[in-house]
């Protein structure tokens, strides 16, 4: 929910799948590797290990740099986490692993979080809670002290499993708290 990262995702999977000789991404197959970690989405598409380990060597050859200029980050991010940084300790959980430092440090909003969890720091990402769990050791608080805000049904999944109430941005299949359309509703509901 920081960035629109569609583009960006179908881009990055397309040129890996085109490398390999191998067709884009069907819809159904995008709505897996949108949401999973590298390692399950090149897992989905690959299924032989032979060609898993290639196609890893390859992707770790590739600079991620190349794709962030399909990213948009979502209206109203800066101005929101300016504020809230005056009252509230804010983090993130994702399921990116070595891609999440640039893309943060490219939009120079990194100093805009006070963690940052990535699916390489905990031993199992969302939708497991582990990620969430991590943040709320780091901070030193319980579940009900926080509040999580996701536009996936892994984001949904992660959150319930922690006990933390869950804001759905921008995605009114999912059960939530609250749902938000944009950043600004968020604001003024805290």
């Amino acid at each position: 929910m920081l960035f629109d990262t569609q583009a960006a995702n179908r881009a990055y999977y397309n040129h890996v799948l085109t490398h390999f000789h191998r067709q884009a991404l069907t819809d159904e197959q995008f709505a897996y590797v949108h949401m999973h970690t590298v390692d399950a989405a090149i897992a989905y598409l690959f299924k032989e290990k032979r060609c898993i380990e290639a196609v890893h060597r390859f992707r770790e050859s590739m600079h991620y740099a190349d794709f962030l200029k399909h990213m948009r980050i979502e209206p109203y991010l800066v101005h929101l986490l300016e504020k809230l940084n005056r009252k509230y300790k804010t983090a993130i959980a994702t399921n990116r692993s070595d891609t999440m430092e640039p893309l943060l440090a490219e939009f120079k909003i990194r100093e805009c979080f006070d963690l940052v969890v990535t699916a390489l720091d905990v031993k199992r990402a969302k939708p497991h809670p582990d990620p969430l769990l991590k943040i709320l050791d780091h901070f030193g608080i319980k579940a009900c002290q926080a509040i999580y805000i996701g536009d996936s049904q892994v984001d949904e999944q992660a959150s319930t499993a922690a006990g933390i109430p869950f804001i759905a941005y921008d995605n009114i299949d999912l059960t939530a708290k609250l749902h938000i359309r944009d950043l600004k509703e968020l604001e003024d509901i805290l």
